[in-house]
């Protein structure tokens, strides 16, 4: 026999790149939430102590190292817009100060200013200046000297990425010449240790929370004669523009000048050239910050069109389901089968389990004839199945080399003498009437395999109450509608009843995947068979009593329904049974079970980064939505199985903890297939703890 040409094993280095891939992406949205979530204002503490009795007192411009306090002359408004640029609203302001031909003064956010540099060119091109709101719109009466020499700098880098300049006038977000106090007097000392000048507001527009212009309007027009620093708002909508169109004429024809707070002070070098070292690490800066809102935008659309296709495949589910429960109602076999049927049970190193198995089937209603094939255990299979054929002559045994359970399905195929066979893990126990429900439906010529109801019988513990949970929403709702749209990708290695000269016409049970249930399954159906689903057949096996287990288990499933899709990707030009796989069946099993656990770590880390955004409420909603999408199927899915509720407690934890750790699955079976890798098989330790339950049992 020709030896496989070598294949390199799973890629060791798969975990540190998805790792690295992670921590990038946890650093680009941690910053996008940073960014987004402007400060709060703290509370001031209203003390005068040891802030100078001239800055107290009022003053528009103050250089906090001399200390010197600047009034504007009077009837003399500098004009100033703060926060923004804003893409909508800035290109607005600017025609209408253009048609004044008014100069003002933006004190941009470095947020915003990364996210529109063209505004910034736009600005600085029409002559009005630039001044620095900080990074990220922070109350700065509370931040350390680091916090505030980052804020600005940040600021200065970005706007030397965008226009070359850098600028020497900060307008501290939430303070105006009435809110001076200690706390912001500290703040301006920290802003004039780093050389630049304090502009406060002696006029506030109030346009942020004033969506009518003439109301903007009375608050930015002057009192008296006396010189002022009007602010208004960079981002605040039509309403401004309005009242700035109606304000700007009425100004001019009473003799006031309109600058920006350089042309009204006097003030030279407001803004400066900024040099080739602060020009590219402001283009890395803003780069970063472009990409990390580009990616959160991305992300939570992705989110989005995730929970969407939750819902619609919930309701999709829920559509289909009911026409399959009527169908098993209504169906009854046409006439009963009485020939007998050989149970095939390749076993290796199923000591713990295998009397069980055998026993359960021995006690079938229907005629059975057991045909066990070892698979070469080193264990004490082989005895405890020699003390079984003692007391029961049905039981056939028959011992062979390690080859592999596709192998030792062909070894049992070839013994059998029956047209009939079931195919049953070494770890399974069947009710009495599971043989029985599952050859009934081979009274229709077409069907040329039967799936059967498999049951965890080890739920005591936590983590198999979740796997029972999967099992029951996961594979058997699921079973349901693929039978229903006949395109039945898998019939369980636990519990599955086929014909047997369909099998030998596709050439026997497959070894060239992992998940040769699957292969074989959709073989069959390439072959024209239908496949359908019995859900009163039902099998208790035993699930993965540890993680470790249970992750060599999903890791071995996964791996092989990729080989499996990917081995029969030509089904989706092919017609017939085929077609209806290709067309259905396949694509349903890659977006819903590969496409969207891939991007489910991607998702899970987006929402967490989310809450701490402005659209924590938008994204906790969609998250509890999520929940109820997961739920409302269990209900039906439990109920429909004839099981207590009581396990979906766990339901909530499941979606944090479990559901984590099969997408990781899936991660790194896409990872090792694409990597071109083999996967060994992956044998999972029995304990024999199967512990079937009535109240699962459909009557």
């Amino acid at each position: 026999m020709p030896r496989r040409p070598q294949i390199p094993r799973t890629p060791r280095a798969h975990w540190l790149l998805l790792g690295l891939v992670l921590l990038v992406l946890c650093g680009l949205l941690g910053l996008d939430a940073v960014l987004s979530r402007a400060g709060a204002p703290s509370t001031p503490s209203g003390s005068r102590q040891f802030v100078p009795e001239s800055a107290f007192a009022g003053g528009s411009v103050i250089d906090p190292r001399e200390p010197v306090v600047q009034h504007p002359p009077d009837r003399h408004l500098a004009l100033t817009f703060a926060d923004g640029p804003d893409p909508q609203w800035t290109p607005m302001l600017l025609d209408v100060l253009a048609r004044h031909q008014v100069h003002a003064t933006f004190f941009v956010t470095g947020a915003q200013a990364a996210e529109n540099p063209a505004l910034i060119r736009r600005i600085v091109d029409a002559g009005h200046e630039i001044g620095n709101r900080t990074l990220t719109r922070t109350d700065l009466r509370q931040a350390g000297d680091l916090r505030v020499q980052l804020e600005l700098q940040a600021t200065d880098l970005v706007l030397a990425s965008a226009a070359g300049i850098t600028t020497n006038l900060v307008q501290p977000p939430y303070a105006t010449t009435g809110s001076l106090d200690y706390d912001a007097w500290k703040a301006f000392l920290r802003i004039g240790n780093h050389g630049r000048q304090v502009v406060l507001a002696d006029l506030d527009s109030q346009d942020w929370r004033q969506p009518d212009a003439a109301a903007v309007l009375a608050n930015s027009t002057p009192r008296d004669d006396r010189g002022a620093v009007l602010m208004m708002s960079g981002t605040a909508g039509p309403a401004t523009a309005e009242a700035l169109d109606r304000l700007l004429p009425d100004l001019q024809r009473s003799g006031w000048r309109v600058d920006s707070v350089g042309g009204t002070f006097r003030l030279p070098g407001t803004m400066n050239e900024a040099g080739i070292v602060d020009r590219i690490a402001g283009t890395l800066l803003a780069t970063t910050i472009w990409s990390s809102a580009r990616l959160s935008d991305g992300l939570r659309m992705l989110l989005l069109a995730a929970t969407v296709l939750v819902a619609l495949r919930g309701v999709f589910v829920l559509l289909v389901v009911p026409i399959h429960v009527r169908r098993s109602r209504r169906w009854e076999p046409p006439w009963q089968i009485s020939q007998r049927v050989g149970v095939i049970v390749p076993a290796y190193n199923e000591e713990a389990g295998i009397a069980n198995t055998v026993r359960s089937i021995l006690a079938s209603e229907h005629p059975v004839e057991v045909i066990v094939v070892d698979d070469g255990s080193t264990d004490r299979t082989v005895e405890v199945v020699e003390r079984l054929q003692e007391r029961f002559p049905r039981i056939r045994l028959i011992q062979q080399e390690n080859s592999g359970k596709s192998e030792a399905l062909n070894t049992g195929l070839a013994a059998a003498s029956s047209e009939l066979v079931v195919m049953v893990d070494g770890d399974t126990v069947l009710e009495p009437d599971a043989v029985g429900r599952m050859v009934a439906h081979f009274t229709d010529p077409a069907i040329g395999a039967v799936s059967g109801n498999v049951k965890v019988g080890n739920r005591g513990s936590l983590l198999g109450r979740w796997q029972h949970i999967e099992y029951v929403i996961g594979f058997n709702l699921d079973r349901r509608v693929y039978d229903v749209l006949h395109c039945t990708p898998t019939v369980p290695g636990a519990l599955g009843a086929f014909r047997r000269s369909a099998i030998l016409d596709i050439g026997g049970v497959s070894d060239d995947t992992l998940a040769e249930d699957t292969d074989l399954t959709m073989a069959l159906e390439r072959d024209g068979w239908r496949v359908v689903y019995e859900e009163n057949a039902i099998s208790w096996t035993e699930a993965p009593a540890t993680y470790g287990q249970l992750w060599k288990q999903r890791y071995r499933w996964c791996y092989g329904t990729l080989q499996a899709i990917w081995k029969h990707r030509r089904a989706v030009i092919e017609r017939g049974a085929a077609g209806r796989l290709g067309r259905r069946g396949l694509p349903y099993l890659l977006v819903f079970q590969v496409l969207l656990q891939v991007i489910s770590p991607v998702v899970d880390v987006t929402a967490c980064f989310a809450l701490f955004t402005e659209d924590a409420g938008t994204v906790a909603l969609t998250w509890l939505g999520f929940l109820v999408l997961q739920a409302v199927p269990g209900v039906i899915a439990f109920r429909l199985d004839g099981e207590s509720l009581r396990p979906l407690l766990v339901l909530p934890l499941q979606q944090i903890v479990y559901r984590q750790l099969m997408y990781l699955v899936v991660v790194q079976s896409v990872i090792t297939a694409l990597a071109g890798a083999r996967l060994p098989w992956q044998k999972l330790e029995r304990r024999g703890r199967i512990v079937p339950l009535a109240a699962g049992r459909r009557r």
